[in-house]
């Protein structure tokens, strides 16, 4: 059964902020320090990272960005007399600058991390009230990705009510759809909502939430130097709805964790939020977490599936130099990233069927199954298998909306076999948790 597109037409959707140069028109590529050493970070770490990921291809492949993330500065607070934040130096020797000038000696793009509050998650000075400062200290060490996060916002940042957020892991009720139970509320500081969800008529980008954020983009624009700017603010205040005015790419969930119940958690999530990303705006379900040694296989290749076909900025989360052959021909497979990287359609895809549920079901254990996308090398299907025991799933032609009826040259996406001229479906057995990548590249 096809997904009507008036309904699709009919969700609200905002231009992508592209930077003049043209970054943050596609997903950002990279690694991020976080998911593989948390506060235990170092200049060391990061550039043993960012040799790997020349050794092992990752450079030649696209990823370009090299993130370091919380926990880089003094605790103590900021310089007494300029106010700007200090990097401990017992961790980064040269500097900030000295690190950044490194990562691009080598032919990378370099990150940072900061938050939109009085202290990161870490406990570290963060920008809130410091946006100028921060952002013209950033642009002089030569950073050019600032990943904001959300921790450390005093009670009189946030409204008296925030939108409620449908992700399993805040506890909302939510409906069969997605959408949030009446009366529902996530926060409430001083006076109650004085409304009831769904229908609450506000609009989101005049939240303090979307301020905080917004005075921070301002403060990057002003300068010579081209920051992309990811919000990691989880999903906050419908972020979707206003996030490509500020951002080029903004959290849509909570974090993920190293597990299957996760991926599916925010897979599900997302499929209900495509119409929300096109070029210069990306939904970003947060970092890999392929070589972490707790998914699967075939769990690894569904992760590493589902957020390219996404348009997900893919930014591996892990100790690279540890990385199999198997779990590097994941990360670096052509054909799913050049869909993810398509300079020409900028959709992301998209399901056009659900499966195991009924279509349009808010589940976060079997999400939706059946996804397909348009892109320069043809149409890519995606069938996942969200269940825990093999299952031999059936593109229909007539059921994805590129297609139609008719005969066309498929290819294994995972492998580049070319499983010749199919008429009409495909079939596919796949392991739990496994998911089939085909292209569909011509008729025949």
């Amino acid at each position: 059964m096809k997904i009507s597109v008036a309904v699709l037409s009919a969700l609200p959707f905002a231009v992508g902020y592209t930077l003049p140069d043209g970054t943050g028109r596609l997903p950002a590529l990279g690694w991020n320090s976080w998911n593989a050493y948390a506060c235990d970070i170092n200049a060391d770490k990061i550039m043993t990272a960012a040799n790997a990921m020349i050794s092992k291809g990752f450079l030649a492949a696209g990823y370009n960005y090299v993130i370091q993330d919380d926990c880089w500065s003094i605790k103590t607070g900021r310089d007494d007399t300029t106010h700007e934040i200090m990097p401990d130096t017992t961790k980064f020797p040269d500097g900030i600058k000295g690190i950044a000038d490194k990562i691009h000696d080598l032919g990378f793009k370099y990150g940072i991390y900061s938050s939109a509050g009085l202290e990161t998650c870490g406990g570290y000075p963060a920008s809130l009230g410091y946006e100028q400062v921060d952002a013209a200290t950033f642009a002089a060490w030569g950073v050019d990705y600032l990943k904001y996060d959300n921790c450390g916002v005093p009670d009189y940042w946030y409204p008296n009510c925030t939108a409620c957020n449908p992700d399993p892991s805040y506890n909302e009720p939510v409906g069969e759809n997605g959408t949030c139970v009446s009366g529902s509320q996530q926060f409430s500081y001083g006076p109650l909502c004085d409304f009831e969800w769904p229908v609450d008529g506000r609009n989101y980008s005049q939240s303090l939430t979307a301020l905080r954020h917004r005075i921070m983009h301002n403060a990057l624009i002003e300068h010579n130097r081209t920051i992309l700017f990811s919000l990691c603010e989880w999903g906050t205040d419908e972020v979707w709805t206003w996030g490509n005015t500020t951002g080029q790419s903004w959290r849509m969930s909570n974090d993920i964790f190293n597990n299957w119940e996760s991926v599916a958690r925010i897979l599900n999530m997302n499929s209900f939020l495509t119409n929300y990303a096109d070029f210069g705006g990306h939904n970003d379900p947060d970092m890999l977490e392929i070589g972490n040694g707790i998914l699967t296989d075939p769990e690894e290749r569904t992760h590493f599936a589902m957020w390219a076909l996404m348009k997900s900025p893919l930014l591996m989360g892990t100790d690279v130099t540890k990385l199999t052959q198997a779990q590097i021909d994941i990360l670096q497979n052509k054909h799913l990233l050049a869909f993810n990287q398509d300079p020409v359609y900028g959709k992301p895809a998209a399901p056009y069927k659900w499966g195991t549920n009924p279509d349009w079901t808010y589940n976060a254990t079997n999400p939706a199954e059946f996804w397909s996308g348009a892109s320069s090398q043809g149409t890519m299907v995606a069938m996942v298998n969200t269940l825990n025991e093999t299952k031999t799933m059936t593109a229909e032609f007539d059921e994805v909306p590129e297609l139609g009826d008719g005969s066309y040259q498929v290819v294994n996406a995972w492998n580049s076999k070319k499983l010749g001229c199919k008429k009409g479906s495909v079939k596919m057995t796949l392991a739990p948790h496994d998911t089939a990548v085909l292209l569909f590249k011509k008729k025949c």
